[in-house]
């Protein structure tokens, strides 16, 4: 979560400073413990998991917490972003907050009667949800289907995740299947 009074630290311009400041962050508080929790992405995968977890928690009147992890590389540059210049933590973890409200606007506008919180975090995005979903309702991640020999060597989020939350956790699988 991007914290709303926090001062800006001043300007180091390294990644290494956008790390440190990360890291002395406070850790991922957990969501809502009768919610739901969805990680998202920005893909169309993403969406399509966000749109189940939605109509899961209309039908259940429970919050829904959309998180999305991010990394330096990862994320939109900040409004004040230069060349030679790395902005600080704040600011880029409020440019992925921006990005990530606006890449699902259209899907949480399809249900005005429930209450979204957004978060975002510097780190993995399995680490990111299983911290966030400990002791919520439920889980919902999307699957790109990765599979084979690229599944098992490098693992998926989805698949860390069943592994290691603590609530119940659904994957959603591509619209078209795989």
């Amino acid at each position: 979560m991007v914290p709303d009074t926090q001062p800006d630290p001043a300007p180091t311009g390294d990644a290494a400073a956008v790390h440190a400041e990360a890291s002395a962050q406070p850790a991922q508080e957990p969501g809502p413990s009768a919610g739901i929790v969805v990680g998202h992405d920005g893909s169309a995968d993403a969406n399509h998991a966000l749109t189940v977890a939605l109509d899961l928690a209309a039908g259940l009147a429970v919050p829904v917490t959309v998180v999305r992890a991010w990394s330096i590389d990862t994320a939109p540059r900040p409004a004040n972003w230069e060349f030679g210049y790395v902005s600080s933590y704040s600011d880029y973890a409020g440019a992925v907050l921006e990005r990530l409200k606006k890449d699902v606007s259209a899907v949480v506008a399809a249900h005005p009667n429930l209450t979204v919180e957004y978060r975002v975090a510097l780190g993995g995005p399995a680490k990111t949800l299983i911290e966030v979903s400990k002791g919520s309702r439920m889980l919902v991640v999307g699957s790109r289907g990765r599979g084979g020999l690229a599944g098992m060597l490098l693992g998926s989020v989805s698949e860390q995740c069943v592994r290691h939350a603590d609530c119940p956790v659904l994957v959603v699988r591509p619209i078209g299947g795989s």
